[in-house]
């Protein structure tokens, strides 16, 4: 069974939650989204909490009772709170800044790449810190993972885009004969 379906989800009095059929609608006071759940599992809206419920009794139907509730804690937080992400720039001369609704990189390459900034996220680079904020989990993770991307930290010096809270594993460099 699953434990994390199991639990109800408390919904601040900041967010309403209404019931569509089997679409879920989170609104507050800027944003709306939707959790379109195609009737895998059962849903009950009463009292401020929201609870997911077991449609049948496969294994396909309790690993989709489990993520249905984990993506709409995900909604509840992202309208709250939000969500963080941030990476570490490493290298001479690599540096971000931006430019509009555009990231601008240089990362040692010929040419800068522009990453163009999608609504509804935030980016601020503070020197070799880039943090980009936004109210959707995947969102902000897949726009990190993209950023990373194009210079991945390499072993031996370290160089390159990184999380904040990775840790690289670094290698020793060549030895010269003796």
């Amino acid at each position: 069974m699953s434990r994390v379906g199991k639990k109800p989800i408390s919904i601040p009095s900041a967010v309403s939650v209404s019931i569509e059929g089997s679409k879920i609608v989170f609104k507050n006071s800027k944003l709306t989204k939707e959790l379109e759940t195609y009737n895998r599992v059962g849903i009950e809206f009463k009292d401020g909490s929201l609870s997911f419920s077991l449609n049948g009794n496969s294994a396909q139907d309790r690993a989709y009772w489990g993520t249905y509730r984990a993506l709409a804690n995900n909604i509840v937080i992202g309208l709250t709170d939000g969500f963080t992400k941030q990476l570490e720039i490493n290298g001479v001369g690599y540096k971000a800044a931006i430019k509009g609704k555009v990231l601008e990189l240089a990362l040692g390459f010929s040419h800068p790449i522009n990453y163009d900034i999608p609504d509804g996220v935030e980016i601020v680079v503070d020197k070799n810190l880039i943090t980009i904020k936004g109210s959707d989990k995947q969102q902000i993770g897949q726009i990190a993972a993209e950023i990373r991307e194009f210079r991945p930290p390499e072993p031996y010096k370290g160089k390159g885009v990184k999380y904040v809270e990775e840790h690289i594993i670094r290698k020793a460099g060549k030895t010269s004969k003796k």
